[in-house]
């Protein structure tokens, strides 16, 4: 970390203590956001196909059959900005009309709960049901959905693993779990509420814990890759697939591990996954490079200049702010970790909004990078699109931002004030006033680092 990074953690901290956060970009709640969503949903291709990522010059989307892991993005986008309507007033038929698109566009998906290829995404493919059982708990559709998706995914479970299969190889021995696979695991939640069944809650817990234990290395790190043999459990080889080398950090796949494990905390209430989410988060936020913006992989080479991946900033964005909720879920709550979370996110948010935000495209931002191996960057992506639209419903839900993106004041989530500092451990207020100077970041004093740096 850069003599200047760290200064600007110290400046952002600060400035939480004195009882505010960073505003959040004001592109977050643009109208821009709801005409270019609505226009899209607006001309459905027919047969049905749905946006995955754009081209480059023009920002325009790529469609792709329902049969692709992406699917689900753009329908929970839909879900999301119903939610919006909701969280903002902006009236019943307002509201109204985002649910209609939202079940429009998730039909397509229906036949895939017994025909697909989807293997482990099955998950995010289901994100719209989910978002509909919130909505109406007795749609049958949803329900029906839902636990046909999780039973896709607990059929690739392996109890010699104690993982669920990512990919199918030609050796049907050999096993590959991807990072990636830590949000797919919410599918097995979701249909646990509606089924009582504690295998598949079972089966999220054994996949987490393999998670932890061979994916995130001792620095917080994490591998794309991990291949298991199936009649031992051992595993075989660690790599990446869309990554630099096989011994860097993706970021993409190093957000779901930020998110996949704050999640599974708040699931289960199981310390080691709090503690990993914040180590993951330690790692992504220290390995930042000074503009803020988000490169496709922490350890790719500067020369030539390796692109940006606003997807995964995305990703980061809404997992820190999930971490931060789980902070502040503590007995006595942890509002130093909180704040640092939110602030974290907000300044991760401002930075790559100011990189990718796009008015002339039809994806809300630009400079993703979907596969850099593939030479597949610089583009909009659909699920880049979708968290970010995530993030802003979240700072209102959390009471963080108003629907016009003014800062409401530093809490910990029930509303009270509270300040800033180390996100490891909870201090007072006038603690923290008095000890501005000795700030911590991961454990260790930024006035040191800032020495060393």
């Amino acid at each position: 970390m850069t003599a200047l990074t760290i200064l600007s953690l110290v400046v952002s901290a600060a400035s939480v203590v004195a009882g505010s956060f960073s505003s959040p970009p004001v592109e977050l709640y643009s109208p821009l956001v709801a005409e270019k969503v609505l226009s899209t949903a607006q001309s459905p291709p027919s047969p049905m196909q749905y946006p995955e990522y754009t081209d480059r010059e023009a920002g325009k989307w790529l469609y792709f059959v329902p049969d692709t892991w992406t699917t689900g993005f753009f329908p929970a986008t839909l879900y999301a900005l119903y939610e919006r309507a909701e969280l903002c007033n902006w009236g019943a038929d307002n509201a109204s009309q985002w649910l209609a698109l939202g079940r429009q566009w998730s039909t397509a998906e229906v036949p895939l709960e017994t025909n697909n290829t989807l293997e482990h995404d099955v998950g995010f493919v289901s994100f719209p049901f989910m978002d509909e059982l919130g909505v109406d708990s007795d749609n049958q559709t949803a329900i029906t959905a839902v636990n046909q998706f999780a039973a896709d995914l607990a059929a690739r479970f392996n109890p010699v693993v104690g993982c669920t299969r990512s990919w199918d190889t030609s050796d049907p021995v050999d096993f590959e779990v991807i990072i990636d696979n830590m949000m797919n695991l919410e599918v097995f939640f979701a249909s646990a509420a509606l089924t009582g069944n504690q295998t598949l809650i079972d089966m999220a817990t054994s996949h987490a814990n393999k998670t932890m234990q061979n994916h995130v290395r001792s620095d917080g790190s994490s591998f794309h890759v991990v291949e298991y043999n199936t009649t031992t459990g051992d595993v075989i080889a660690r790599f990446t697939a869309q990554g630099y080398s096989n011994s860097s950090t993706w970021s993409r796949g190093q957000a779901w591990g930020i998110y996949g494990f704050a999640n599974m905390y708040n699931h289960t209430k199981i310390s080691d996954y709090l503690e990993t989410s914040r180590r993951m988060a330690s790692y992504f936020l220290s390995n930042l490079p000074e503009d803020g913006v988000v490169p496709w992989d922490f350890n790719a080479p500067l020369v030539p200049p390796r692109p940006a991946d606003s997807s995964a900033a995305m990703i980061a964005t809404n997992g820190l702010l999930l971490l931060a909720q789980q902070e502040s879920s503590l007995s006595p709550p942890n509002t130093t970790g909180y704040n640092y979370y939110v602030e974290s996110a907000l300044q991760l948010l401002s930075n790559n909004t100011k990189l990718a935000w796009r008015p002339s495209w039809q994806s809300l931002l630009a400079n993703g990078t979907v596969d850099n191996p593939e030479q597949n960057n610089l583009t909009g992506i659909v699920y880049g699109d979708y968290y970010f639209v995530r993030a802003g419903n979240e700072l209102v839900s959390m009471n963080i931002s108003t629907c016009s993106g003014d800062i409401l004041s530093s809490t910990n989530g029930s509303g009270s004030p509270t300040s800033s500092g180390s996100p490891q451990a909870s201090q007072t207020s006038d603690a923290l006033s008095n000890r501005i100077g000795q700030l911590t970041y991961s454990g260790l004093s930024l006035l040191a680092l800032l020495a060393l740096a």
